[in-house]
């Protein structure tokens, strides 16, 4: 049975992630941390474990497997400071941190532990982000436009970025032009017109309410475009990618960025 904290318990994703752990045949929820002071982890009104505002208090007396983290980049590196340092596996869903920030970190685990960080734990965009690599082979244009909720505290996506690096490392297997064109167009005052330039691709950020998290690619080339579009209607399609990601990290080690990792693919 695979024990698990779950970090920003009270949130839109963190209530997702207590639903599906308890659902979950093999897991088990052990407790919940969060700034917010509460009592218990509830689920429809009902106790479920024990609600913690110390990190390191909740893991020293519920002995975690792991720790799932959906909270802010403001709070998400602290918690990995703590957690990793005491041997805990953790699995985060929190952008915001670089990949350089995240591979300090790694030197605190004890060997053996993992930490995994997905952009997106659906396993939609995950493929989507693997055929865009495919696409941009073949087609001199790409652009990414990402559309979520008015509360989403970051801009552009995780999603978003990780899809434009992905795009551009294949452009440059391929030999093709790593530049953003139009850039150049944009009128004075205007900067950013084009969307903000990530290694050479333009991405576009919406934030509208009506919106739970979407992301078109649009490739072009001439006489031709193709669009790759992925739409997540309900937080619930995240889950089995996080189940995926407990059960996995168990027999891994090291810092893994990407649900892709852990897929068939």
């Amino acid at each position: 049975m695979l024990r698990v904290l779950v970090s920003g318990f009270p949130g839109r994703m963190g209530t997702q992630v207590v639903k599906a752990v308890t659902e979950a045949a093999d897991m088990e929820l052990v407790a919940g941390f969060s700034d917010v002071d509460q009592p218990d982890v509830l689920l429809n009104g009902r106790p479920l474990a024990p609600a913690f505002t110390d990190l390191a208090q909740a893991i020293e007396q519920t002995r975690p497997d792991v720790l799932v983290d959906f909270t802010l980049p403001r709070a998400v590196e602290g918690n990995l400071r703590v957690a990793l340092s005491l041997g805990i596996d953790c699995v985060v869903g929190t952008t915001g941190l670089t990949a350089q920030t995240l591979e300090s970190l790694i030197p605190l685990a004890p060997s053996g532990t993992t930490l995994f960080v997905a952009p997106n734990f659906t396993t939609g965009a995950v493929l989507m982000m693997e055929f865009a690599k495919v696409a941009a082979k073949y087609f001199p244009d790409a652009e990414v436009i990402e559309f979520h909720h008015n509360n989403k505290v970051d801009a552009p996506s995780g999603t978003a970025i990780k899809t434009a690096q992905g795009i551009a490392a294949a452009r440059a297997q391929a030999g093709l032009r790593s530049s953003a064109p139009g850039k150049e167009t944009e009128l004075p005052g205007n900067e950013g017109a084009r969307g903000d330039a990530v290694e050479g691709v333009p991405v576009h950020s919406v934030r509208s309410d009506g919106y739970v998290a979407h992301q078109e690619v649009i490739f072009g080339s001439a006489g031709q475009t193709l669009t790759l579009r992925h739409d997540s209607i309900d937080r619930a399609s995240y889950m089995p990618g996080v189940l995926l990601a407990i059960r996995s990290v168990g027999e891994r080690s090291g810092l893994i960025i990407g649900l892709e990792n852990l897929m068939d693919l």
